[in-house]
């Protein structure tokens, strides 16, 4: 008899409630269906109804979050913690400004240009205000009653030898690519201060798994004339991206982050499991759901994580992120910066390897700008590989920075900058060979 099942013995309904919770999460996060000729998963297409539905509300709560987000920091305090959190108080009060002239229609023409202002507010901060509360909720399902546990057990023999991380999260990593990376870093912040991950590996989590979503994929495909070729970027793209992660855990700055859990909690690690997988996933997964609290405190619980990194991301998307687009249009800077990959795209023969070199760089700035960047070239090879450089980079100041540094995972701006260079230029390497070899 295993220790859990001496001191956890099953409880009437343990069965009920782990099937029932589980299942309700994995679909709500897990599986696309289809409505209104829209095919994504059940979260997305909640967000979307509210956004159709609620047209004149869903700007004014983005813009209440992103108040709350500015003003909170100086009524706690907290703007004096550091240098990096005084910094990005400031910068808030600018999203602050540049949330107004959003949703009250008032700025500079160079502001209110549809790929600028806009773009920000529209693509970004509306969604992330809306499904990282929402989804929240739902995250609840997934990670509070036993599912984490009862994947991890089985997935251990992966997760650990290849990304030095529990079997548990693998979670997180699906989460994050079929659904989105600021419900995969909530995912995470959560389950790090819970003690169940160490700040090695929710780093790792966050920088290597919590990359764009399935759905802007799509968006990245279209608008680089790809679409004929779905099925090659998608899983060109997810092995990329985790290939890279296998490689940049074992090089600083990942693999020098100390292996300590949440101050001040106690550290709750994987058991390592060599035999009998199902009975040790059950009595881990029955553990977890023992010690879980009530749905409802638990939704609760999560839903007030969900609001409190919404106002934190929120007005970085708008200060952060809007300076990133100007940089990009109006500066050659990242000209300069897409010099050192040019020597990467050049060495395994990437068409070309200037544009490629600047484009691949205008990536830490939004997401999306790469694939603008090579929009309407002729090499096939040249717009797959930038079109996974989208995806497998995950660094970007827009909203995937500010995410992370809402959260209590101690990653420096630095070290996500260093980061951020290693991903680009092992995709190049990576993706180049495989695209020319497929296509």
């Amino acid at each position: 008899m295993s220790r859990l099942q001496a001191t956890v013995p099953t409880r009437r309904g343990d069965v009920l409630r782990f099937v029932l919770y589980s299942a309700v999460g994995i679909f709500m996060f897990f599986v696309p269906i289809t409505l209104g000729g829209l095919s994504t998963i059940p979260l997305d297409h909640i967000v979307t109804w509210l956004r159709n539905n609620l047209t004149e509300v869903v700007p004014f709560y983005a813009l209440a979050l992103i108040v709350a987000g500015t003003v909170v920091p100086f009524v706690t305090g907290r703007w004096r913690a550091s240098p990096v959190k005084m910094a990005f108080a400031l910068l808030n009060v600018l999203g602050l400004v540049v949330g107004f002239a959003m949703v009250f229609h008032v700025g500079p023409d160079w502001l209110m240009a549809k790929d600028m202002g806009p773009f920000l507010f529209n693509s970004l901060v509306i969604p992330v205000g809306l499904i990282v509360p929402i989804g929240a909720v739902f995250l609840a399902l997934l990670i509070g009653y036993g599912l984490m546990e009862f994947i991890g057990v089985f997935l251990q023999p992966v997760m650990r030898p290849v990304w030095r991380t529990p079997g548990r999260s693998a979670i997180d990593a699906v989460a994050s690519f079929v659904g989105s990376y600021s419900l995969g870093l909530l995912l995470t912040d959560r389950v790090y201060r819970e003690g169940r991950y160490t700040s090695r590996e929710a780093a790792i989590i966050a920088t290597g798994f919590s990359t764009v979503s399935a759905s802007f994929m799509v968006i990245v495909a279209k608008a680089l004339d790809l679409m004929d070729h779905w099925l090659l970027y998608f899983w060109l793209a997810l092995v990329v991206t985790f290939a890279v992660t296998a490689i940049t855990v074992r090089i600083p700055p990942l693999s020098r982050m100390p292996d300590e859990p949440y101050p001040g909690v106690e550290h709750q690690p994987e058991t390592l499991v060599t035999g009998h997988r199902f009975h040790h996933a059950w009595s881990d997964a029955r553990e977890a759901l023992h010690a879980a609290p009530g749905l409802g405190r638990n939704i609760w619980e999560n839903l007030r994580d969900g609001l409190r990194m919404a106002t934190s991301i929120l007005p970085s998307i708008l200060s952060i992120g809007l300076l990133g687009l100007v940089i990009a249009r109006y500066t050659p800077i990242f000209d300069w910066i897409g010099y050192i990959f040019v020597p990467f795209a050049w060495v395994v023969g990437l068409p070309e390897p200037l544009l490629a070199g600047k484009a691949s760089a205008t990536g830490i700035a939004e997401m999306f700008l790469p694939a603008a960047q090579v929009a309407g070239q002729d090499s096939l090879t040249l717009r797959l590989v930038i079109a996974i450089v989208c995806v497998s980079a995950i660094i970007f100041f827009s909203a995937l920075v500010p995410s992370i540094l809402a959260t209590e995972i101690p990653v420096t701006i630095r070290s996500l900058v260093v980061i951020w260079f290693e991903r680009v230029a092992l995709t190049i390497l990576i993706a180049t060979p495989l695209v020319k070899l497929l296509t």
